[in-house]
């Protein structure tokens, strides 16, 4: 059984620094009187009297703080560590072991076990206390570290002045969508997207409204694609890419003009003028490859660009879908407009 202390009243204000402390011990004082200090000190306390009712608990309600006995019947609290360790959890989850044996070598063994600190029941309460926000603190700059990090890779996916994913972002989750498509023998198409005239726009208006008017252009692709999968990606300059998962060329064709009127809907104002956006599309997909398992994301890609020459050669503002030909068998038939690796 998993019981619940009420909250002190620093719990009550929401703060970043709030945790919660998952308390493991067989023994029900012990439970109570050592559940009620932390709880005092305005952290959230969950109980459990044995290992398998902890590990319920950190499955059901994560605690990153858990404080267990090292004797415990069945399995014991440095087992209950190992096993702790070995699930993957939403943060990283800080093991204070609480225990009557408190001798060198069980310390040793405690923290070898993969505690982050052993504390004695001799310890005196302002030490379990300080101990406690030692752990917090840790914890909070774990926080911080993993949202810098998070925060780094997405920039290093992003392009920087759209918002869209970058071309490397494209070339890697392209190849996991591949992958994807082949283990399900689903259909996947790639529409390459081209802004009409987007250098007379830089040489009358300026960098910065062509900066303005491809910013503009993304929120109107991102707002009309599906939200179960599609997404975009800028290939550089005017051109970007989209990805249309668990679908065939027929209905990557009606996203295409679906995105073609999206984008020409109204024009948009600069501080230098007003701009009216047109594009024009390319499409590509497995379905149009005759041997599917030899796609690419290169290959879909290229394949879709040839299809956007073609909507520009014929005057623009509008989409061109890639037919069945023996020309898409292989990597060797396409063009020399072949796009590098990022």
């Amino acid at each position: 059984m998993i019981s619940m202390f009420p909250t002190g009243r620093r719990c009550r204000v929401a703060t970043q620094l709030a945790s919660k402390v998952l308390l493991v011990d067989d023994d029900e004082l012990v439970r109570s009187c050592l559940g009620a200090i932390i709880a005092a000190e305005g952290y959230e306390v969950a109980t459990a009297p044995d290992a398998e009712a902890a590990l319920m608990s950190m499955q059901n309600d994560f605690a990153p703080i858990v404080i267990l006995d090292v004797t415990m019947p069945g399995m014991d609290g440095l087992d209950l560590c190992r096993a702790i360790r070995r699930h993957t959890y939403s943060g990283y989850v800080y093991v204070m072991l609480h225990t009557a044996k408190d001798t060198e070598a069980d310390i040793l063994v405690g923290l070898e076990a993969g505690a982050d600190d052993y504390l004695s029941k001799r310890t005196p309460k302002s030490q379990l206390v300080g101990r406690l926000r030692t752990a917090r603190r840790v914890l909070s700059l774990e926080h911080s570290l993993k949202t810098a990090l998070g925060e780094r890779e997405r920039m290093a996916m992003t392009d920087v002045l759209t918002g869209a994913f970058n071309r490397r972002y494209l070339l890697q989750r392209l190849t996991d969508e591949l992958s994807s498509a082949r283990r399900w023998r689903s259909d996947l198409s790639v529409l390459v997207l081209d802004f009409d005239h987007f250098s007379h726009i830089n040489d009358r208006y300026g960098h910065a409204a062509g900066d303005a008017a491809l910013t503009e252009l993304v929120k109107r692709i991102q707002a009309s694609l599906r939200r179960n999968g599609d997404w975009c990606a800028r290939l550089g300059g005017d051109e970007f890419a989209v990805v249309l998962p668990q679908t065939d060329l027929a209905g990557a064709g009606l996203m295409a003009e679906k995105l073609l009127k999206a984008v020409a809907v109204a024009p948009i104002a600069t501080g230098t003028g007003i701009i009216r956006m047109t594009a024009s599309i390319g499409a590509s997909g497995l379905d149009a490859i005759h041997d599917r398992d030899s796609a690419t994301p290169e290959i879909l890609v290229e394949l879709a660009d040839q299809c956007l020459y073609k909507s520009k050669k014929a005057g623009r503002s509008r989409v061109t879908i890639l037919e069945m030909t023996a020309a898409n068998l292989s990597p060797q038939k396409r063009s020399g407009r072949a796009m590098a690796e990022a």
